[in-house]
C-alpha cells in the first residue's frame, strides 16, 4: 500500500487538464445494462471506482474493454441480475445498477452499498422510487431484492431529509425509461451529472424531458440501443485544482472545465480573493494579495457542493479571520477536521458547523485519509504546510482523482509516493 509524501511551500504554476467526471461516468456505465448493443464511452477516468464498476459489469455478463480513456461495453442477451456483495459493498455508486437491471430484466438483487465513511447515507429514496414504479422489494442478508411483472409510470416525489439525491434520481430514471406510460420525478436532483446521464439515455432512445431540473418527465419505451458518448469534465477535480492555486498563491490554468457547472464555488472563491479568467472550457486562477474568510453552507446543486467542503476548509485554515462552514448534506462529513488540527489548524466543530480560525501557517505531519474528499483536503494542506506531510490510506484518493500526484508534479509540487 502506498502513501503520499508532500514537501510544502511550492507555488504551483502551469496548466492542468481535468479528467472526465467520476460522478457522471459511474451511473452511465450502469446504464449500459439497459441494452444488449455496444456502447462506447469516452473520457473515462482511470480510477478505483471506475475499475470497480467494470468488474461489476463483467460479473453481470458484459464485456468491458478499455483503451486510453475509451471504454467499450458490449454483451450477450444473457445478463446476470445479482450484483455481488464483495464488489457493491466497496462503492456506494455501484448501487445504481438496481435501476437498469430492474428496467431491463424486471428483477435485481443488489448488495447494500459501501464507500466512504462520512455518515449514514440510506437507500430509502431509491427503494421508494422503484416501489412506486411497481417493484416488490425485500431486504434480506444484506441485499435489496427487487422484482416486478411489469413497471408502470408514476408520479414520484424524491425529496429526502437533506434534499434531493443524485444516485436515487439516476436509479429511478434508469428504471422508468423502460416502464409503461409516463413517469414524473418531482424534487429530482439537478446536478450536471444527472443531466449527463439523461443525455446518455436519450441517445439510447429514451424519452426524457427536464433532466437537470427539479421535475423530470419520462415516457417509457420498449427497447434501448447502443450509443457513443463523451463524459462531462469533473467539476470537483476542477474545483480542487482551483483551491490548489489559491492555497499556494500559484497561477494555474485549468483546461477541460465547464464554468457553468461551478457557479456557487466560483462565487465563494472570488469572495475569498480569487481572480478567475474564464474562456469556453478553461479557467486561469490566481489570487489577490490577501485571502479573505468566507462562510459556506453546502446545499444540493446549484448550491455549494458538499464534495468541495473539505477542500475549502483547507483553504480557510490559512486565511486570516474566522470562517464558518456548515454541512447540510452529510452532517457527519467532518472527518478531516482532526487531521487538519494535527497540522496546526484551529478548527472547532459545533454540530453541523465547523468554525475555522485562520493561522499563519500549517506544519507538515503524518495524517490519515478517511474518505475521498478528505484525502484531497489533506493534499491541499500538505502543499502549503511547512515541512513534510505524509498521507496514508491514499486508496481513498485514488477512488476519485486520476493521477493527482503526477498532475501536481507537473505544476511544480514536491509530491511523491512511498510504500507504507
Amino acid at each position: 500500500m502506498d502513501k503520499l509524501v508532500i514537501r510544502g511551500g511550492q507555488k504551483l504554476k502551469g496548466e492542468v487538464t481535468i479528467s472526465g467526471s467520476k460522478n457522471s461516468v459511474l451511473p452511465i456505465l450502469a446504464a449500459t445494462l439497459l441494452t444488449d448493443e455496444k456502447c462506447v464511452i469516452r473520457d473515462v477516468p482511470a480510477l478505483r471506482d471506475t475499475n470497480t464498476m467494470f468488474r461489476i459489469l463483467r460479473s453481470l455478463g458484459k464485456t468491458v474493454e478499455l483503451e486510453k480513456g475509451v471504454v467499450t461495453v458490449s454483451g450477450s442477451k444473457e445478463c446476470g441480475w445479482v450484483a455481488d456483495y464483495k464488489l457493491v459493498s466497496t462503492m456506494r455508486a455501484s448501487f445504481c445498477v438496481l435501476g437498469p437491471l430492474l428496467g431491463k430484466l424486471k428483477k435485481a438483487q443488489v448488495s447494500l452499498p459501501g464507500g466512504c465513511v462520512i455518515g449514514v447515507r440510506p437507500v430509502d429514496l431509491h427503494i421508494k422510487g422503484v416501489k412506486a414504479l411497481g417493484a416488490h422489494i425485500d431486504v434480506e442478508g444484506g441485499y435489496v431484492i427487487a422484482h416486478a411483472k411489469r413497471l408502470k409510470g408514476a408520479h414520484i416525489y424524491l425529496g429526502g431529509e437533506y434534499g434531493s439525491s443524485v444516485l436515487a434520481t439516476g436509479n429511478v430514471m434508469m428504471a422508468a425509461v423502460c416502464a409503461e406510460g409516463k413517469t414524473i420525478l418531482e424534487s429530482a436532483a439537478c446536478e450536471p451529472e444527472v443531466a449527463d446521464l439523461g443525455d446518455f439515455l436519450i441517445k439510447m432512445g429514451a424519452r426524457i424531458k427536464g433532466h437537470g431540473t427539479p421535475i423530470i418527465e419520462i415516457e417509457g419505451v420498449k427497447k434501448l440501443h447502443g450509443v457513443a458518448h463523451t463524459i462531462i469534465p469533473d467539476r470537483i477535480e476542477a474545483g480542487t485544482f482551483m483551491v490548489a492555486s489559491l492555497i499556494t498563491d500559484g497561477d494555474i490554468t485549468i483546461k477541460n472545465v465547464n464554468p457553468r457547472h461551478l457557479g456557487a464555488l466560483l462565487d465563494k472563491l472570488k469572495e475569498a480573493g480569487a481572480v478567475i479568467s474564464e474562456s469556453a472550457m478553461s479557467m486561469r486562477v490566481v489570487r489577490k494579495k490577501q485571502l479573505r474568510p468566507v462562510n459556506i453552507t453546502t446545499l444540493p446543486y446549484p448550491g455549494f457542493p458538499t464534495d468541495m467542503q473539505a477542500q475549502i476548509m483547507a483553504l480557510m485554515t490559512v486565511t486570516p479571520g474566522i470562517s464558518v462552514i456548515t454541512e447540510k448534506i452529510y452532517p457527519d462529513r467532518f472527518m478531516h477536521v482532526a487531521e487538519l488540527n494535527r497540522m496546526g489548524a484551529h478548527i472547532q466543530r459545533e454540530g453541523p458547523h465547523a468554525i475555522v480560525e485562520g493561522v499563519r501557517y500549517l506544519s507538515g505531519a503524518p495524517v490519515m485519509a478517511s474518505d475521498l474528499r478528505a484525502s484531497a483536503c489533506l493534499v491541499l494542506a500538505g502543499l502549503v504546510a511547512k515541512g513534510t506531510t505524509t498521507i496514508s490510506r491514499i486508496y481513498h484518493l485514488e477512488r476519485g482523482y486520476e493521477n493527482i500526484d503526477t498532475k501536481l508534479q507537473s505544476l511544480g509540487a514536491k509530491i511523491w509516493r512511498e510504500k507504507e
